[in-house]
């Protein structure tokens, strides 16, 4: 894999790439990195330029700044310009699909498709679900330590997670940044989202893949929304196994010219 790094408002920004061709930018959920997204793009690079950043705040990509959704969309943007591309297949996974979304929102004309894996915001206008809203508090209380205590304070939140998966986990923790740990964590937990109301989904020119969300924090009542409020949406079930066919395939259709 090959490193890039970008300027981007005050903070040096980390991506991996890999491949060349068609290019296509997958982004991570919230307290993750490129390691979390990579996996399903990775197999792509046989035939696609693969990018997997690390957002801002997370990661590599340090920035103890209060985030946005513009703010992180921009930063999309900024790499696109940095690569010299005009137009790329953006996706996202957990809270990474909102990032895309927002940036298809913002940038119609630089979005060759949209993917959101397991999506968490259903907009402003419902906002988080209880449930969401006290796990994201109560991450957002643990990772507030972090300034004082480390980012060993993460620990426990990864307990829960298979044995292979929280090893992974642990391992990618080990390089986090305090203060972007508590800003993104504050992040989440705001409430923020990457759109108002159903509309905004209405508004989308690109072709979109929905890999549907079957659990308290991706809840299928948002996966529900997306598919029946994105005007061209392909659905694919929560339960299916590997995804980076479904991608490839889906980055396939939207490079063949309109009929």
């Amino acid at each position: 894999m090959r490193e890039l790094w970008v300027e981007s408002q005050g903070a040096r920004l980390f991506a991996v790439e890999d491949g060349s061709g068609p290019v296509i930018v997958m982004l991570h959920g919230g307290m993750g990195n490129h390691q979390a997204a990579l996996p399903l793009i990775a197999p792509l690079a046989t035939r696609y330029r693969i990018i997997a950043p690390d957002l801002r705040g997370s990661g590599k990509s340090w920035c103890g700044a209060p985030l946005t959704f513009d703010q992180l969309a921009d930063d999309v943007e900024l790499l696109l310009d940095h690569i010299g591309v005009d137009r790329a297949v953006v996706g996202g996974v957990s809270g990474g699909s909102g990032v895309a979304l927002r940036f298809a929102l913002r940038r119609p004309t630089r979005t060759l498709g949209l993917v959101v894996a397991k999506p968490v915001y259903a907009g402003e206008a419902r906002g988080y679900t209880e449930q969401q809203r006290a796990t994201f508090a109560m991450m957002d209380a643990v990772a507030s330590r972090a300034l004082e205590e480390g980012v060993q304070v993460l620990r426990p939140l990864y307990a829960n997670l298979p044995a292979g998966m929280r090893e992974r986990a642990l391992a990618m923790m080990e390089g986090f940044d305090a203060a972007s740990v508590v800003a993104t964590s504050h992040f989440i937990a705001s409430g923020s989202q990457p759109f108002i109301a159903a509309a905004d989904l209405a508004s989308l020119e690109c072709a979109t893949l929905l890999v549907r969300g079957d659990d308290p924090m991706h809840p299928s009542e948002v996966s529900d929304l997306y598919a029946t409020g994105i005007p061209d949406c392909t659905v694919v079930p929560a339960s299916t196994p590997v995804l980076a066919p479904i991608i490839g395939a889906f980055v396939d259709r939207c490079l063949r010219p309109a009929a």
